[in-house]
């Protein structure tokens, strides 16, 4: 059953949907597809994606669904070399009319750091009568339509959601692990077995891309397109075909690295019982005196075999720091792409919470700037600091709010803010470095003394900063007529609603 599963997998990937996207070419079209199934999916949702010109994953305004499904459309686009991640998103099964921007922003968000970076709105239905309201809709999706209150003022946050794609459609997405998914069949979910240590990113790889893709250059395991990782994690099963194994083998001499526990036999009856003889010797090879106890590591080549210690010590072995170190995180999800002249990475808070953090990132020697793509703003920092592990760059995201830290080239300021104090009490506050000034932004009277990392400081008093006004009393809200609500209604006093 196992060889007879493995073939309806391969033969729904290669003939059905490779065969689809061949003839799809031949007219000028492209194969879109979401790169799984529920109730009887009969592929692999990795190698399924890669026959296509552009993959998709789809998640829902509420619930769980999209949880695999994001991840399953990232990773096949990533290691199948495709730069578009859509996602159907936003699609709801609640009450019609209840959904809005400000609700949709935690999982719009979430799903960027998933991989995604086209968002397709779900859905749109023609409305073809001007005298019916609400309209035609489906029982799932929300109303992207006229008949929407909030239809014609949603611009701001399709922006928003513009800005964000196209940011996240540069250069390549960057990653430190790869969890290979096994070879058994049908699939579409991968495990991450153990979790990623804080501060990596991963992918999920299949066994197609491993033989027929994966190469080592520099310490990295390669792809063709671009993408590399430090370490393979394999699953944790005992079984793998041995031609998958001995390209492992291959990719470790070269200076590759592996996670994880051996396989004890071959899952196929190929070449049975020597296939299982062959797995045995290469384990002998590969793992050497690894028993994943007394022994954790051991070299083979130019590369290395961990097995038993934590994945986070096997990274920190080979020298890979965190990628984004946080020493908490408060709610905070990011994703980090590289062009050939930017660092990119994006942070959310997930959390109703307004949050100060202090994140690492692993760039060194460039100089961060803030680029909010709600307003469309960007400004170089005054507020950041070298170290041994990267550059560290002081935050503070309100509820629900997002940014992007981009590190370009160009002339780095040589003396950042280490720290501002209000009388005599430290504060954070936003340093932007402008062509020739930093300016601060400050929200109360006092004397504020700024100290620089050389040790260099200033002072400055303030005290033509306003008292906060107090908005009191009750308000009359007026309603657009024709829309089934009242003329008009009374708050007692001035709240979100």
């Amino acid at each position: 059953m196992w060889d007879m599963r493995r073939l309806v997998a391969d033969m729904v990937s290669f003939e059905y949907v490779g065969g689809l996207r061949e003839i799809s070419n031949e007219y000028g079209l492209k194969l879109w597809v979401e790169n799984y199934g529920h109730w009887g999916y009969p592929s692999e949702m990795l190698q399924y994606g890669g026959q296509a010109d552009v993959v998709s994953g789809e998640f829902w305004t509420v619930g769980e669904l999209g949880s695999i499904e994001l991840r399953a459309a990232a990773s096949s686009a990533h290691i199948y070399g495709k730069t578009m991640v859509c996602a159907e998103s936003f699609t709801s099964s609640a009450p019609h009319y209840v959904s809005h921007p400000w609700f949709f922003k935690l999982r719009g968000d979430w799903s960027f750091c998933e991989g995604v970076n086209m968002t397709l709105l779900t859905e749109y239905l023609h409305q073809a009568y001007t005298d019916r309201v609400p309209g035609v809709n489906a029982w799932f999706g929300t109303a992207f339509n006229r008949n929407n209150s909030w239809f014609f003022e949603m611009d701001s946050w399709v922006q928003y959601e513009k800005r964000c794609n196209y940011l996240l459609q540069q250069g390549l997405y960057v990653a430190d692990l790869a969890y290979f998914i096994g070879e058994d069949a049908p699939k579409m979910a991968g495990i991450t077995d153990p979790e990623p240590p804080p501060g990596y990113s991963y992918d999920l790889i299949n066994g197609d891309v491993i033989r027929e893709r994966l190469d080592v250059s520099d310490g990295k395991l390669i792809l063709p397109d671009g993408m590399s990782y430090k370490m393979l994690v394999l699953p944790p099963l005992d079984n793998m075909r041995p031609e998958l194994l001995e390209k492992i083998r291959d990719l470790v001499a070269a200076g590759g690295n592996v996670y994880g526990a051996p396989p004890t036999y071959s899952p196929s009856l190929k070449d049975y019982p020597s296939a299982d003889e062959k797995v045995r010797m290469l384990v002998e090879e590969i793992w050497q005196d690894c028993d994943g106890e007394s022994v954790t590591s051991a070299s083979h080549g130019k590369g290395r075999v961990f097995w038993g210690m934590p994945l986070g010590q096997a990274m920190q072995e080979l020298g890979t720091v965190p990628d984004v170190a946080l020493e908490k995180n408060p709610g905070i999800l990011w994703i980090h792409r590289a062009s050939n002249d930017k660092e990119i990475y994006f942070l959310c808070n997930q959390t109703e919470e307004r949050i100060w953090i202090d994140p690492v990132f692993r760039v060194g020697n460039k100089q961060p700037e803030i680029w909010d793509a709600v307003y469309g703003t960007m400004h170089k920092t005054a507020s950041f600091t070298g170290t041994g592990n990267g550059t560290m760059v002081p935050l503070e995201l309100g509820p629900r709010e997002s940014v992007f830290v981009v590190f370009g080239e160009g002339q780095v300021l040589s003396d950042p803010i280490a720290s501002i104090q209000r009388d005599g009490k430290e504060i954070r506050t936003e340093a932007v470095l402008s062509a020739q000034d930093i300016e601060l932004e400050l929200r109360k009277n006092g004397l504020y003394c700024v100290s620089a990392i050389a040790g260099t400081e200033f002072q400055l008093e303030v005290s033509d900063i306003p008292e906060p006004f107090h908005v009191e009393g009750s308000w009359t809200v007026g309603f657009t007529p024709g829309w089934d609500a009242p003329e008009s209604t009374t708050f007692e006093s001035l709240i979100d609603w």
